[in-house]
């Protein structure tokens, strides 16, 4: 019976997520949070990230306040200190996301670890935070490409995370997320009927839009990204094609087709320089 019950045991478990090692967690410097659906219903798990983005601080260009902001905090966080959440918002392509892997790469070999969760797993923080808690080294949960619809379950989860529920935010973990709206809720022209007019013209703001603001209030720090200007998005260029081993005169004569592809691509960012960079850089090879 002892036997059956055993090999029983035996092939549920190959149902299971396995748990992470402890060497796993003391080698891999990020993880993601899955979820795996079994005979017992949908399991959440930490999984390891084999390949990690090797991107570093110095590689963000004219980004310079974002990116002493995000490491000053970063290093606070590090040595036990006082320290934000932080809401990184603003135009698409312009480091937001960046500045978080740098961060990684700057002060993983000093315990710091990266645990990226989706907008769909935000239901789940409660639980990661509680697996994290115990552990020795220091987690930035990360949020990447944040936003919300009305009534979405991981908007009540992530205010609770960050400022609400009963329990504190765990000692060892931060918030960093990315959103494209300051505010992570889509704003309509209606929500301004809910503002509120005193008798001495004074305006207040109505329960619909208070609501919506709320959530990213709770985070402490907030850094705002902008498009760069032509000469800045050309100075992206020239310091990722110099990245990928073209020399001065082949970065300048990169420059009129640099700004030919952003024309195409519809705008200028980080993101579209490192396109370009990779484009141009292997036809040249």
């Amino acid at each position: 019976m002892n036997e059956k019950l055993e090999q029983l045991l035996t092939h549920l478990e190959t149902f299971l997520p396995k748990p992470l090692t402890e060497e796993q967690w003391q080698s891999s410097p990020a993880f993601r949070w899955r979820r795996r659906d079994s005979i017992f219903g949908s399991i959440g798990y930490l999984q390891a990230v084999k390949h990690v983005s090797d991107i570093t601080f110095d590689d963000l260009q004219n980004i310079d306040r974002q990116r002493d902001a995000i490491r000053d905090n970063t290093r606070n966080f590090i040595n036990k200190k006082p320290a934000n959440n932080i809401l990184l918002t603003g135009a698409r392509g312009t480091g937001k996301s960046s500045l978080i892997k740098a961060s990684l790469h700057e002060f993983a070999s000093q315990g710091l670890r990266l645990v990226e969760v989706e907008k769909e797993h935000l239901a789940d923080l409660a639980d990661i935070t509680d697996l994290l808690g115990d552990r020795p080294e220091r987690f930035i949960i990360f949020c990447d490409d944040l936003s919300f619809e009305d009534g979405e379950s991981g908007y009540k989860a992530m205010k609770s995370a960050l400022d609400g529920s009963v329990s504190a935010q765990s000692d060892n973990t931060l918030i960093y997320a990315t959103s494209n709206r300051r505010h992570l809720l889509p704003e309509y022209m209606k929500d301004n009927l809910s503002y509120a007019h005193s008798d001495d013209g004074e305006i207040h703001p109505g329960e619909v839009v208070e609501e919506k603001i709320s959530l990213s209030e709770r985070f402490g720090l907030w850094l705002s990204f902008y498009p760069p200007k032509q000469d800045e998005y050309l100075m992206i260029v020239a310091h990722w094609l110099k990245h990928f081993g073209l020399n001065d005169a082949q970065v300048e004569a990169a420059r009129p087709e640099a700004l030919v592809w952003a024309l195409e691509r519809g705008s200028r960012s980080g993101r579209v320089a490192w396109q370009f960079a990779k484009h141009w850089a292997g036809a040249q090879a």
